[in-house]
């Protein structure tokens, strides 16, 4: 049996980044069940930086994540962590409502305007003509190279002394005299702290845990890789995606990523796309742009794990002591993890949430799994 100060679930972009940041002030163990971290939703994303793309904590947590992107630790990476690509929120006109709320709440920032139909056009022009009257335009987007940003934190973390093991699926978890005794992978691993972040799993982890209820749900999401028609440059095209998320398109070396941006209910595993969600996406995709897609190269399915709010659920257990639940990040999770990283890692010290994070707007209790208020 080896003992440890923290034991971390999960070696997605959440426990890695947890893990880094816990390693500086304790001896920290981070097990995944795969055979290499990663191996689900964070290795399936195709992520981007949006400030105004999610709920009210999301965004806050990923204008406090901005400044790591621009500049993170030395040693931390040898890519740009971040690439320009603006984003084009687009409304038909049902959509105004919602478009002119969100223009409500951006108005002052000085990044992001509002943009009529022929604007739009002009900036996305492969935009059918009348389908949208009006959009916002982000100028700050930037795409994430999240395999750079996810290598970072494994490398900080086994910097700093963490231990990574894998092929390590938890099989049961229980906490005596304040210690937690964790079976995964044929070993046993003590430590007084548990964080939970193990993606679609985490409700598995609790309940193994006894911990309380959050409700969590595995939603599968499809995207497909087509060509970009002849003669249109997608270089400096923005990400252009439905104002209610109905759909996207991104531009992808040359060629095009779209999605229905489907949330369908799914079991926990290596998930696969659904045709009549590759048949939905097309449909949508042509709707609203001028392609006719004849051929798919590439398909491919993840999952985003939401709870009812669509918020995340960070903070410690009020059920059982020692236990951080780390989960529902849905398809926020990239652009906000060096901020939620920091402030798990805070929970879990009994620190103060970090002043940059503060300054955002944010307030934990929004985070808390008591919110949820489900019993088991």
């Amino acid at each position: 049996m080896v003992g440890f100060d923290f034991i971390v679930i999960g070696a997605g972009i959440a426990g890695a980044s947890v893990a880094a940041e816990l390693a500086g002030s304790g001896r920290v163990v981070l097990l995944e069940m795969e055979s290499q971290p990663g191996y689900h939703t964070t290795g399936r994303s195709a992520a981007i930086f949006a400030p105004v793309y999610g709920p009210a904590p999301i965004r806050a947590l990923t204008r406090a994540s901005e400044a790591f992107f621009h500049d993170p630790p030395e040693g931390f990476t040898d890519h740009a962590l971040f690439s320009p690509r603006a984003t084009l929120l687009i409304a038909r006109e049902d959509q105004g409502p919602v478009l002119d709320a969100m223009m409500a709440e951006l108005r002052d920032d000085p990044t992001v305007e509002r943009l009529d139909a022929e604007q739009a056009h002009e900036v996305q022009p492969m935009l059918r003509d009348g389908y949208a009257v009006g959009a916002v335009f982000d100028q700050k987007g930037q795409d994430i190279d999240v395999h750079a940003l996810h290598h970072g934190y494994l490398g900080m973390f086994r910097r700093a002394g963490g231990v990574l093991v894998c092929k390590a699926e938890v099989n049961s978890l229980q906490c005596q005299a304040g210690v937690w005794q964790v079976e995964a992978g044929g070993e046993s691993y003590r430590a007084p702290v548990v964080v939970n972040a193990a993606g679609a799993w985490a409700d598995r982890i609790g309940a193994m845990a006894c911990a309380e209820i959050i409700g969590l749900v595995p939603k599968r999401r499809t995207a497909l890789m087509i060509k970009a028609p002849d003669g249109i440059k997608t270089g400096d095209m923005p990400i252009t995606v439905d104002i209610d998320e109905q759909f996207y398109l991104k531009p992808d070396a040359g060629r095009l990523l779209i999605s229905p941006a489907n949330e369908d209910v799914d079991v926990p595993g290596d998930v696969q796309p659904d045709e009549m969600d590759v048949a939905i996406c097309i449909d949508r995709i042509e709707r609203a742009f001028d392609l006719d897609v004849r051929r798919i190269e590439n398909k491919w399915a993840g999952l985003r794990s939401f709870v009812a709010d669509g918020v995340p659920v960070v903070g410690m257990s009020d059920r059982v002591d020692g236990f951080l639940w780390l989960a529902g990040q849905g398809g926020y999770g990239i652009q906000s993890a060096p901020a939620l990283s920091r402030l798990a890692a805070a929970m879990v010290l009994g620190a103060a949430v970090p002043v940059d994070i503060q300054d955002q707007g944010l307030n934990p209790d929004d985070l808390a799994p008591a919110r949820l208020e489900m019993t088991p």
